[in-house]
């Protein structure tokens, strides 16, 4: 009984589907320019953005020339079915074309927005390559400075501070990546720190500032004791510097008495190191105040 039924059902969505493709591909075929228009307005109210779109992007080149009010709509709803797909870059692309062709559109605004917003979920994750994300900062950005007063001008900077987090974490990761893998190579010791540098720059006000300030403590640390020791002076003095740095701005960091450990093994190799120069200098002017003393016994004497 059970089986039956569902045969049943399954023969009249079968049936239904079919149909329903078959009216639309005669429609495809055989509408008329009008018939596609309305029949495309009325797959967008009923959410069927795929047989809208199809309608939209075949109807949208022939109505230009002809009616002003439906071309417009048409690319208006065309570039809303793509993001409504997730066509975020064709969206992006068919919005931004919409503002520049009918700037003086009631959708005008709304239009340029969405082209930054489609931008905006067109963003990676933050592991890959965020080139994409710049450029959405950017669209966002103009959108702000083109309708400072706009109802979407407060959402804008939520969506521009939230991509802003996502490049923070990206080069966070970068940074620790080089930390991580430095044990291998002295260079990552050196790219770490610089990384981590460049990175305080950009992000004075980071949440992952402080363990990095740390980090930046510990690879230069580490740095120093491989170094040749011609540089060993001064890469030890450049970690008393950033542990100052450190110990100033977070002093009550769980990260203390680790920076602390490193502090002290730094002054305990500069303090090795100076003592090593103060002997060699003594070695030196010794040696030349023996050169310059000449023996009595050659010097010829008057009779």
């Amino acid at each position: 009984m059970h089986k039956t039924l569902f045969g049943y059902t399954l023969l009249f969505l079968t049936a239904l589907v079919l149909g329903s493709c078959s009216k639309f591909s005669k429609l495809q075929k055989e509408g008329t320019l009008e018939q596609k228009y309305e029949a495309a307005l009325q797959y967008y109210k009923k959410a069927d953005y795929y047989h809208a779109g199809l309608l939209f992007e075949e109807i949208t080149p022939l109505l230009n020339g002809k009616d002003a009010q439906q071309a417009e709509l048409a690319q208006f709803y065309n570039a809303y079915c793509n993001f409504k797909q997730a066509n975020y870059n064709m969206s992006q692309f068919l919005f931004k074309n919409f503002y520049e062709t009918f700037q003086r559109s009631e959708y005008a605004q709304e239009s340029l927005y969405m082209h930054a917003y489609s931008l905006y979920k067109d963003s990676p994750n933050f592991n890959l390559d965020q080139a994409s994300t710049l450029t959405a900062i950017g669209a966002l950005q103009d959108f702000v400075n083109t309708y400072p007063e706009s109802t979407f001008r407060e959402e804008c900077t939520t969506l521009i501070l939230e991509l802003r987090d996502k490049l923070e974490k990206k080069a966070y990761e970068k940074a620790k990546l080089y930390y991580q893998t430095s044990e291998a190579n002295i260079a990552n010791f050196r790219s770490a720190v610089v990384t981590i540098n460049n990175y305080q720059k950009e992000f004075p006000d980071s949440k992952y500032n402080e363990e990095l300030s740390f980090l930046r403590v510990d690879a230069q640390y580490k740095l120093a004791k491989l170094s040749f020791i011609e540089k060993q002076k001064e890469r030890y003095q450049d970690v008393n510097k950033y542990y100052l740095a450190f110990i100033d701005k977070y002093p009550k960091s769980r990260y203390v008495r680790q920076a602390e450990r490193y502090y002290e093994g730094s002054q305990k190799e500069l303090t090795t190191i100076l003592e090593a120069e103060k002997a060699t200098k003594a070695a030196n002017t010794t040696s030349n105040t023996g050169k310059l003393s000449t023996p009595s016994s050659t010097i010829p004497q008057n009779k």
